[in-house]
């Protein structure tokens, strides 16, 4: 009878051992399955920057996590200088694919890079390939069970002194010294760069009943606003001597810095809820309320 009870405490104190160690594996896997993760796919303006050292710059979707609680997640796969050509053909797209389980959503923002002509590894031309993977990314989204989020590019901060001079993206030349590049001329009026690029998301939008962000407008809005020197802050204007990760110092009108990103991924969490209502209670309401008041 004594063996009987020490063999039964046994048993009991296995099992409690075998349930305290299943029982938070178990939840662990409950809360993983219930949470909501938004995917993003994109460029180098969403996309996650080196937060070592000093470094600086920081992508929208990078800062969005800065504006969201509950159950729900980011998983930012936006990368540096990809367009929708080459997310799809260096195998990236396929990539997330795999990962999206149903209840999902995919934030879709390309066109900085589809645009460049000089580079057939990336160019797509609206109403030919462009508009073509942005349809794609939409329909197999969908096909796993996640719900796509189109967006248009962020607006590049350019204000040329002739409103009618051909734009030169500064990211494509050879770097020139900030000494030398801040003196250049600007004027008081923001001219976008992304041409019909921000207009083809919009129209498939709206052809395939797609929740749509007007990043491109919203961030317009912001840079003209604030003016020619006020917006500096915003973007990788990098004096010398400042940073040891540019001792030279640079100017890049179309990356964020950590400021910058921070108050663009702001905006687009507000148009996140205004456009998708199902998600309006997984983003902060006291930073939606206190941004409506300003």
């Amino acid at each position: 009878m004594q063996k009987s009870t020490q063999t039964y405490n046994i048993m009991k104190t296995i099992i409690a051992c075998f349930v305290a160690l299943v029982l938070p594996i178990l939840a662990w896997a409950q809360v993983e399955n219930d949470t909501i993760t938004i995917f993003m796919i994109g460029d180098s303006t969403m996309a996650n920057k080196p937060t070592d050292s000093d470094k600086q710059e920081r992508g929208w979707g990078q800062m969005l996590p800065l504006y969201l609680h509950g159950a729900i997640k980011v998983d930012n796969h936006a990368l540096n200088g990809y367009s929708g050509k080459s997310f799809i053909d260096n195998g990236k797209w396929a990539a997330v694919l795999e990962r999206i389980k149903p209840g999902d959503y995919v934030i879709i923002q390309f066109g900085h890079n589809d645009q460049k002509i000089k580079d057939p590894r990336r160019y797509g031309d609206v109403g030919g390939i462009y508009d073509a993977n942005l349809r794609k990314f939409v329909t197999e989204a969908r096909e796993k069970g996640a719900k796509p989020i189109l967006c248009n590019s962020i607006v590049r901060r350019n204000f040329p002194a002739d409103v009618n001079a051909e734009h030169v993206d500064r990211d494509d030349n050879p770097p020139v010294g900030f000494e030398n590049l801040k003196t250049v001329p600007e004027g008081e009026v923001l001219v976008d760069t992304h041409g019909d690029y921000i207009v083809a998301p919009r129209q498939i939008a709206r052809e395939m009943v797609v929740p749509f962000i007007e990043m491109n407008t919203l961030t317009h809005n912001l840079v003209q606003g604030l003016g020619t020197e006020k917006s500096k802050e915003l973007f990788m204007w990098i004096p010398a001597g400042k940073y040891e990760f540019c001792p030279d110092g640079k100017i890049d009108n179309t990356h964020l810095n950590i400021y910058g990103g921070t108050v663009v991924a702001g905006i687009a969490a507000r148009a996140i809820a205004e456009a998708v209502p199902a998600l309006r209670p997984y983003i902060k309401a006291d930073y939606i309320v206190n941004y409506e008041t300003k």
